[in-house]
């Protein structure tokens, strides 16, 4: 005779299990919903905001050998523009290639030889190809414009649990450091499934929404987001200026630079970057 607490065991046993079966029923129903709902943007514009804090990077130039000079006019500066410079531009993708395009200010508020600095402007018109891992870059140098052809910069990125949201998406954090020295924070949203970002900051699972570097008082943060289908025409990699390759221009920075001793770091820097 069946004893009738193995009987009431049995019985709790299976409804547990026919339990654990309309969960997991459930669960899957939720994800497949989730799935057919969820929307990835492969295509379409990002407007990026630029903000440079310029009075962190004067400063940074001034040392004992040139503030007799520099100071008073860093004083002067002060007076007439204001701490942080933005700048705009737009980043566009589809068929997993980008173009980044700075948008020429309507104004120009001067500055003085401050006004040249490299970090403080927009220098770089970069189109990337993702899949084939090939950048092509028209670089402003001063008076001279290059076109550099290469492959895409490398970067050892470091990606963490933080989060921030960014244009209305949620993104990750992740860390890394470029040309031996600069560290970068970017933030990256896989709802956008697209390794780009601006600059040439590329190589993460998602698009980059914003990317900050500490210690050079510069970052680009987007600012809206805009999912449309873009012509084949609208990602045409520039095609002006003297050709090179990274190697190219780094041989011509230092030529150019090396009688500017102390003075040349930051430029050399800001022009690589």
């Amino acid at each position: 005779m069946t004893s009738p607490k193995w009987v009431g065991a049995h019985q709790k046993n299976n409804d547990m299990k026919y339990t654990l079966i309309y969960i997991t029923g459930l669960l899957f129903l939720n994800i497949s919903l989730f799935a057919q709902n969820a929307h990835f943007t492969t295509s379409g514009t990002i407007e990026f905001d630029k903000n440079i804090n310029m009075y962190a990077i004067i400063k940074k130039n001034i040392n004992k050998d040139n503030e007799a000079f520099y100071q008073p006019a860093f004083d002067q500066y002060k007076k007439t523009q204001p701490q942080f410079k933005i700048l705009k531009s737009t980043l566009s993708f589809s068929n997993n290639k980008t173009l980044f395009t700075p948008i020429v200010p309507e104004t120009t508020t001067g500055g003085g030889f401050f006004s040249d600095s490299p970090m403080g402007n927009q220098i770089n018109v970069v189109y990337t190809d993702l899949t084939g891992s090939i950048g092509i870059i028209q670089k402003k140098v001063f008076e001279e414009t290059f076109l550099l052809k290469d492959s895409t910069r490398k970067i050892n990125w470091k990606i963490t649990d933080e989060t921030r949201e960014i244009a209305g998406y949620i993104c990750r954090r992740a860390n890394a450091i470029v040309l031996d020295s600069i560290y970068v924070v970017a933030f990256y949203t896989t709802e956008i499934p697209v390794s780009g970002g601006p600059e040439s900051f590329t190589g993460l699972p998602g698009m980059i929404l914003g990317v900050a570097l500490p210690h050079e008082n510069v970052t680009w943060f987007a600012t809206k987001v805009t999912d449309t289908s873009l012509p084949d025409n609208a990602l045409n990699p520039p095609k002006k200026g003297k050709s090179t390759d990274n190697k190219g221009l780094r041989t011509t920075l230092q030529a150019a630079f090396k009688d500017w001793g102390d003075y040349a770091k930051a430029y050399f820097k800001a022009f690589l970057l």
